[in-house]
């Protein structure tokens, strides 16, 4: 018996739907985008305090309001969890969040339908180790920053790389980033850029009391642990921006790979080295003023 031809309806997807509160634009665009978005999708979570644990939702898609720090707490509250997200710039262009409200809404079709490719980036994790005992632990898409912190003198820093002592580094502090984190903290303070799915991590100090020392590129699949013998009052582990931990004598930091990857939805038409000219001011040659 021959069947018939019936139009199967596929489920609509799961979104989270995402932003930092302290943004001043968020609740505006949340207000406007989510009737928009409901027309495709079903939103089973509107966060913008921070507080929901995302890795206990079920969800399918997130779409983050704001700036590149908004899409880094998401990064941080999916945790183990990470579902492809859609950055959208509220403000300033971000590395990261790149797409604007209007872009979001013109894609959108296609996005629910799962017509998008993801890009995977590089996750850290950190451990901050105190003898035997795991005293924390934090994922981060940025880097892990190791600050010298009060009474700001010199930090000295010993790096081993899979059980190698590399070096020992005085300086402000020590930042091993992701190639996503090379245009953050670790640019500012003189690190290069990598590109965002280079499967590498960038080693950089901070103000580094030796001329020679310089900023290293190695290998995502090592393990890095800095050693700290004598910190200060104030030296912290920060991973992300966020303070993870106070650091004692002889606590251990441990950073590799982490085992979930972040994935960002790419968007046609919008190019890596062409966001890299707007963010960075890549204007080409220098025009005089007449």
């Amino acid at each position: 018996m021959a069947g018939s031809d019936k139009n199967v309806a596929l489920p609509r997807p799961r979104v989270m739907l995402l932003g930092y509160d302290r943004h001043p634009r968020v609740h505006e665009e949340a207000k406007r985008l989510q009737p928009e978005i409901e027309k495709h999708a079903d939103v089973v979570l509107c966060d913008f305090s921070q507080k929901s644990d995302l890795a206990a939702i079920e969800a399918d898609l997130a779409i983050v309001l704001g700036g590149d720090g908004s899409i880094l707490r998401a990064a941080r509250q999916m945790g183990y969890k990470q579902v492809p997200t859609v950055g959208v710039n509220l403000g300033r262009l971000g590395f990261l969040a790149d797409l604007s409200p209007e872009e979001l809404l013109a894609k959108l079709p296609d996005i629910v339908s799962g017509k998008f490719t993801t890009v995977e980036h590089l996750m850290l994790d950190c451990q901050l180790l105190r003898g035997d005992q795991l005293v924390a632990r934090q994922l981060g898409l940025n880097e892990v920053a190791l600050m010298a912190g009060g009474p700001f003198a010199i930090l000295d820093v010993d790096l081993y790389v899979d059980q190698q002592l590399m070096t020992t580094y005085s300086s402000d502090g020590l930042i091993i980033s992701t190639p996503v984190g090379s245009t953050a903290h670790s640019l500012s303070a003189g690190g290069p850029i990598l590109r965002k799915d280079v499967q590498a991590i960038v080693i950089t100090p901070i103000a580094a009391h030796t001329l020679t020392v310089r900023p290293v590129v190695d290998a995502a699949e090592r393990v890095y642990e800095m050693h700290v013998r004598q910190p200060h009052e104030g030296t912290a582990v920060v991973v992300d921006g966020q303070v993870l931990c106070t650091v004692e004598p002889d606590d251990r930091i441990r950073v590799q790979r982490a085992e979930p990857v972040f994935q960002m939805i790419s968007i046609p038409g919008h190019s890596y080295y062409g966001t890299l000219r707007e963010k960075l001011g890549w204007g080409g040659r220098m025009q005089s003023k007449k």
